[in-house]
């Protein structure tokens, strides 16, 4: 009897496992055609917080509250060898989409002012006009509004030099009335007088700013044709020797000496400092080195004494230059080198004697 019982009992576990078999085959060729159709079909996985790899397809976010995206690992140092995409749609199709970003923020600097290597770029899908290309560290991009429901942003990282925090940018809802730009002057620059216009464009804060007012219809061509790099570049730095201490002399007359009369920051409206009134010059200011101070301790006798340069340098400037077309309404649009001079070392000297 104990035999015919042991057999049965083999008999049952041979058909149980042939049973669970069959079943585990079922779920894992179930899970690979998931996989497979996944793979031929974008969906919006709420499982990819940061987007997908293939730069030729996007993570569709619906936009319904405000929320935020950020680069991976964000506030700290993100992955090289990245590309990160997300399309951002409001679900009510008159809303637009505010893009505001984080104070921290810190990509792999630019190379010759072009952000190259790491950067994120704010496209919007209505005409696939570029917003804007950021990197670096040295500010903050300003704030970005939808033409549209939709807005697309994608993030781009090399194999080389990872920075941080990287980027956060926070999403908020807003109407049509809401999204209306407040820009410098009511009238286009088409009606300015050139001295008007100019007054209007100092105010603006980058660029993209800049170019978006003269040119809104096609302010991406223009942005593409400013940052094509050119054939040759100027040097723009520059290494100029220091100024030796005299280390036996009094410490209180080497104050006076050193701190009197030193070369200074100062800023020169670039119109009146290259006496251009035929162009526009963006930003229309910038810092040189020009001497100042007194010279209440001078080392002459004579009825005035100045603060006088005793080196003077000349440097490059990068800056972006408008210029009027003859007979065409548009502005011709480059970046352009401005020299100036700066005064490297200075000295007290007799009013009108430059030899010292």
């Amino acid at each position: 009897m104990c035999a015919p019982l042991l057999f049965i009992q083999m008999i049952r576990l041979v058909l149980l496992l042939k049973v669970l078999t069959a079943t585990l085959d079922f779920q894992i060729h179930g899970v690979h055609a998931d996989s497979s159709l996944s793979s031929k079909f974008h969906f919006g996985n709420a499982k990819e917080p940061n987007g997908v790899q293939d730069f030729q397809h996007e993570k569709i976010v619906s936009v319904s509250f405000n929320g935020s995206i950020h680069s991976p690992r964000f506030p700290h140092s993100y992955p090289r060898n990245t590309v990160l995409v997300w399309r951002l749609v409001a679900k009510e199709e008159h809303l637009r989409i505010q893009l505001t970003f984080d104070e921290k923020f810190g990509l792999e600097d630019p190379e010759n002012d072009i952000c190259k290597y790491d950067f994120v770029e704010i496209e919007d899908p209505i005409d696939g006009t570029i917003l804007g290309r950021w990197c670096g560290s040295s500010s903050v991009p300003s704030k970005q509004i939808s033409k549209g429901n939709q807005i697309r942003i994608r993030f781009v990282s090399d194999e080389y030099l990872p920075s941080e925090p990287g980027f956060c940018i926070h999403y908020t809802l807003l109407t049509p009335q809401q999204a209306e730009p407040a820009s410098p002057s009511v009238l286009p620059p088409s009606a300015m007088s050139f001295d008007t216009l100019s007054e209007t464009v100092a105010r603006f804060e980058t660029v993209e700013d800049v170019i978006r007012y003269l040119e809104p219809d096609k302010f991406n061509l223009d942005i593409e044709e400013l940052y094509r790099p050119p054939w040759q570049l100027l040097g723009k730095a520059y290494m100029f020797g220091r100024k030796n201490k005299v280390v036996d002399l009094n410490l209180l007359r080497e104050e006076v000496t050193l701190y009197s009369c030193t070369p200074r920051n100062y800023s020169v409206f670039l119109r009146e400092e290259l006496k251009r009134t035929d162009v526009i010059f963006w930003p229309s200011c910038l810092l040189v080195k020009r001497c100042g101070g007194n010279c209440a301790c001078c080392n002459y006798i004579c009825s005035e004494c100045q603060c006088m340069p005793t080196k003077v340098t000349k440097k490059y400037h990068e800056v972006l230059q408008l210029k009027q077309r003859h007979g065409m309404k548009s502005l011709q649009k480059s970046f352009t080198d401005v020299v100036l001079e700066h005064h490297e070392e200075c000295a007290c000297m007799c009013k009108g004697n430059t030899e010292g």
